[in-house]
């Protein structure tokens, strides 16, 4: 599994990481990584309405990273399942370990 496939460095030093959102799940956190869209997976409880599975994935990731929620923001996909984000506060490098950790948690 190719990890590294859902993060993108940018020119000014921000990570963008493509994820696929599964909205009004029973869990919430990383759930796994989907190789075919190269994509980390992350369920999260609320309904995707008026923005609110953007924000609770938004702090759920913030909470599993160790970062604020003010480095995050959704850049694209807002009315989407499939979504990336921009995070200001890790390197490629400290993003695609902690990414590691947690898919392996629930494998």
């Amino acid at each position: 599994m190719d990890l590294g496939r859902c993060l993108t460095s940018t020119l000014d030093g921000a990570v963008v990481l493509d994820v696929e959102v599964q909205p009004g799940s029973t869990r919430q956190g990383v759930t796994g990584y989907n190789k075919w869209r190269s994509r980390l997976c992350v369920a999260v409880r609320v309904e995707a309405k008026q923005g609110q599975a953007n924000q609770a994935l938004v702090h759920v990731l913030a909470a599993q990273f160790g970062i604020k929620v003010a480095q995050i923001e959704v850049s694209t996909g807002h009315r989407s399942k499939q979504k990336s984000l921009r995070i200001t506060a890790s390197t490629h490098t400290e993003l695609l370990e902690r990414m590691r950790v947690l898919v392996e948690a629930v494998q």
